[in-house]
Order: structure tokens, then C-alpha cells, then sequence
């Protein structure tokens, strides 16, 4: 369990996490709704909006907004069932990263279901656009599973371009992705406010970029730290195709919108992608009791 502030809503929240059976998914259920249904599935069918977060809606109009930080966790640790029970519209920012979600995680345990896992094995590019952003997925080359290349773009020159490619596996997540925070420009603070957004954003959760420098005291964690949060949101964004991807991900100044457009265009294109049975055990979390791992 763990609780804390929505960076946008700044409402209080607390969340548990607590094993699934092979073949749920990653669902939300929100608590404090009651009377209609509250469960939503982590999947690209259901990501109703993209600014400055994602979030996730089911049909009756319930739902939970800035999961990609724990969807992050998740895929970067390979589990891939696991139910999410909130109280509140809005994940916690916590610390602005992954770190904190991955702790709750590995705290609880992790172990494997017997039941193969299925995979997303990309066969023929699929890319999108959006003005002068692009993101694809491409065929696995020299590493069988997700591949991440991303460039981002910012005028500022304390961020400036910046590149960096991970071959995602548990370690290499936890080593270079999971401790990136996100970031704002001060200059946007008056009018993420106005919109309704960024009340729960304060130093302690987000880097501030202002003028050619970085705000917050304790600078930076990695001298790329800005690209490295953009992989951490693209590997939770990635997370709505609803299994593992295996493949090549390239991105030029990807952001949410852009990485839903590139889901949403993998499952409309099924001639570009192929289901296969991954042999041996599916990860999943926490110490699950034998009979409810081998369940489903």
C-alpha cells in the first residue's frame, strides 16, 4: 500500500496492490465509487485523455488519471496481472518517478505464475505522427524484447536534444529509468493552474526547469534525467496494448498523446503484429497462493 498527492489534482489518495490470477491484466478499481461499475482495465480501448497524463475511463464514466508511473513499475519489472485499488481519481505523484512504485512492488514480492505469457511480436513497422513528432514500433533487431529509442527536443538549454536507448529488461529499468522524474517549465505554472491541472506539483515531485537552469536544489539524478523520464513514460504508455511488446520503439519528442496514437495504431494494424507464447513462467506479483497462480 502506499499514498499520497495527485500532481494534478492535489487530492490525497491511497492505493493497494494485490495479486491476479494469469490472463487479468492490469485493472484499476476505484473504491470510493459505488453503485456502478468502478473497474478499469489498463488498456489502450479505454485511455480517455492524454494531456500531460494518461488516463484511463471505463463506460460508465469512472476513472483514474496519471497511471503511467505505476504502469511503468509494472512492465518495467515484468508483471503484467495485478489489481489496483484506489480511492481517488489520480495515481499519487509520489516522488515524481517510478522508484517509489517499483519499492511497493518489490517489498510485496514478485514471483512467477505457471502459465505462459503472451507477447506482442511486432512482424512490419507501424509508425505516427503528430507535426514534427514521430514514434514506431519496428521489428526486433539484436535484443528479443522491447527496445527503446527516444529522442527528445527543447529549446531551453538546460534540457536541449537529448537521446538515449534502453533494451528494457528488469535490471536495465531499474538501473537507468525508474528514479527519472518528470518536468515542467515554471513559465507554464500560471496556466497549468488555470487549467485545472499541476496542484499537486511542488519540488518534491517535479523537476522545475526555468531559463537555462534547474530549479530544484538538489539537481538533478542524471545528467539525462529528462530523456530517461520520457522512456519511463513511454514504457507505461506502451503498457495499454494490454501484453508485453516485443520490438524496436523510436521516438522523436514523444509524449503521451503521441504514444497512445502509436498503441492505438498497433492493435487497428493486426497484419503488423503477431500473438506468441513466451515458454517458461509469467511474472506476476506478490507471494500468490499455488492454486490461485495455477488458476485461469
Amino acid at each position: 500500500m502506499c499514498a499520497g498527492v495527485g500532481v494534478h489534482s492535489g487530492a490525497h489518495v491511497r492505493l493497494a496492490l494485490t495479486p491476479a490470477p494469469a490472463d487479468t491484466g492490469i485493472v484499476f478499481v476505484r473504491t470510493d465509487v459505488r453503485g456502478v461499475d468502478n473497474l478499469i482495465r489498463a488498456h489502450a480501448d479505454f485511455v480517455s485523455e492524454t494531456r500531460n497524463c494518461t488516463t484511463i475511463r471505463n463506460v460508465a464514466g469512472v476513472e483514474v488519471a496519471t497511471v503511467e508511473h505505476l504502469l511503468s513499475a509494472c512492465m518495467g519489472l515484468g508483471i503484467d496481472n495485478l489489481v489496483v485499488e484506489i480511492d481517488g481519481a489520480e495515481l499519487p505523484i509520489l516522488d515524481g518517478s517510478s522508484a517509489q512504485f517499483v519499492q511497493v512492488l518489490l517489498n510485496a514480492g514478485v514471483r512467477a505464475i505457471a502459465a505462459p505469457q503472451r507477447v506482442i511480436r511486432i512482424i512490419e513497422p507501424i509508425e505516427v505522427r503528430m507535426g514534427a513528432k514521430s514514434a514506431a514500433l519496428l521489428p526486433a533487431e539484436d535484443f528479443d524484447g522491447l527496445d527503446l529509442d527516444v529522442t527528445i527536443r527543447f529549446a531551453d538549454p538546460a534540457i536541449g536534444v537529448q537521446n538515449r536507448r534502453v533494451q528494457l529488461t528488469p535490471e536495465s529499468f531499474l538501473n537507468e529509468i525508474a528514479d527519472a522524474r518528470t518536468f515542467g517549465f515554471l513559465s507554464d505554472v500560471e496556466m497549468l493552474r488555470a487549467a485545472g491541472l499541476g496542484r499537486g506539483a511542488s519540488m518534491a515531485n517535479t523537476l522545475v526547469v526555468d531559463s537555462g537552469r534547474v530549479v530544484n536544489p538538489e539537481g538533478l539524478r542524471f545528467d539525462d534525467e529528462f530523456v530517461r523520464h520520457k522512456l519511463l513514460d513511454a514504457v507505461g504508455d506502451l503498457a495499454m496494448a494490454g501484453a508485453p511488446i516485443c520490438g524496436r520503439f523510436v521516438a522523436d519528442q514523444p509524449g503521451h498523446a503521441l504514444n497512445a496514437r502509436l498503441v492505438r495504431a498497433l492493435l487497428d494494424t493486426p497484419e503488423a503484429w503477431r500473438w506468441e507464447l513466451e515458454s517458461g513462467l509469467e511474472p506476476a506479483p506478490m507471494a500468490m497462493p499455488a492454486l490461485s497462480a495455477a488458476a485461469g
